[in-house]
């Protein structure tokens, strides 16, 4: 039956996942709670029919498996939207979390929902999940699976951003295995070429995904020093010329991330490695996609940072550049002075971007 189903959905991917995954999912579950060794004497046998049934959900909603698709569902819910919340599918963690090791396809299956889903685990279990997704983004892991669990990391990143928040083993953890573990799932591996292996040079939707987690972790200076020492800053250099120069929303999390690094955390190799013109198309994207994304709290706070490193940068161009900058500044002004909620230190933000565009309008 499964072959059969695999045939009739062998299409292109669905953006709109169907409606009927959590009834597929629900199924799963139940499947689970018979297949538990308390349950009965022979548990592999309701166990194979779970991998399977999983297996057939990701089927009929038409997710591929190739590291070229699999970004497409990154703001999907699978239908299910709010109407569950993560305790629903704590089943799913702790099934993951007994198999993960042995079982990279369903490893994947599962990390796959769980970053759909958007589902966070029980906090008792947290230090073994995030072990976990470390352990699938190793290299020699299928990409795959490797990318299922940055995203896996992606839900994550606000809570490890946290890293002196969190108890001392989990923090010792993820400075010494999760921070190399992300930083592999995104860089070429040695001797490989765009020709042998495309998905680890530059892919816009997975690098997104891994700067929105580094953004995250800049914003707590206790990160910093490990950021250097990983490589993670000379990666984001190293996407400088691919993402600022063409304008894309990644500039403005790039320069979210290094414009917060101290100067004197900054290696002169580092510096050196930053045109002045790079340094500009960094700042001209973000402002130009600010709007767009400062609903984001983080991104918001993030705008006084952007006015300053703006205002020591904006001499080395030209009338027409500051032009432009000016209608990019004003859009945001526009966003920013529309009504609706309050946002944490509003007035002080708005007068930092104000304070940039009147500096802009005396030079």
């Amino acid at each position: 039956m499964l072959e059969l189903a695999q045939n009739h959905y062998n299409s292109p991917p669905n953006y709109n996942l169907p409606s009927h995954t959590m009834r597929n999912l629900d199924a799963c579950r139940k499947i689970y709670s018979r297949a538990r060794p308390s349950e009965q004497n022979h548990p592999s046998v309701s166990l194979a029919a779970l991998r399977n049934a999983l297996h057939f959900t990701l089927t009929t909603a038409k997710v591929s498996r190739d590291p070229a698709f699999l970004w497409i569902y990154l703001d999907s819910d699978f239908g299910i939207g709010d109407s569950y919340s993560s305790e629903h599918f704590d089943w799913l963690v702790d099934y993951y979390l007994d198999i993960y090791s042995d079982d990279q396809e369903v490893a994947f299956d599962i990390l796959f929902l769980l970053g759909v889903m958007k589902v966070r685990c029980n906090p008792a279990k947290q230090h073994q999940f995030i072990e976990s997704f470390i352990a699938c983004m190793g290299s020699n892991m299928p990409v795959h699976l490797r990318y299922a669990a940055l995203r896996a990391a992606h839900i994550f990143r606000e809570e490890i951003a946290s890293i002196d928040a969190i108890d001392a083993k989990l923090r010792d953890m993820v400075f010494t295995k999760f921070s190399p573990a992300i930083l592999t799932v995104v860089c070429p591996r040695p001797g490989t070429t765009l020709v042998n292996d495309p998905h680890h040079f530059f892919h816009d939707d997975r690098d997104f995904c891994y700067l929105e987690v580094i953004f995250a972790l800049a914003r707590n200076s206790n990160w910093h020093p490990q950021l250097f020492r990983d490589h993670h800053i000379d990666r984001c250099i190293s996407m400088i010329g691919k993402y600022c120069k063409s304008s894309t929303l990644h500039a403005f999390y790039l320069t979210g991330i290094l414009l917060r690094i101290a100067p004197e955390q900054w290696s002169v190799t580092s510096l050196c490695a930053i045109t002045e013109q790079q340094q500009w198309d960094m700042l001209r994207g973000a402002w130009r996609y600010a709007p767009f994304v400062i609903d984001n709290i983080h991104c918001f706070e993030f705008l006084p940072v952007l006015a300053e490193g703006t205002k020591r940068h904006m001499q080395i161009v030209s009338e027409d550049v500051l032009q432009e900058l000016v209608r990019y500044v004003d859009d945001v002004l526009n966003v920013l002075e529309r009504p609706g909620p309050e946002r944490r230190e509003g007035e002080s933000v708005v007068v930092a971007v104000k304070d940039l565009r009147a500096e802009v309008g005396r030079q």
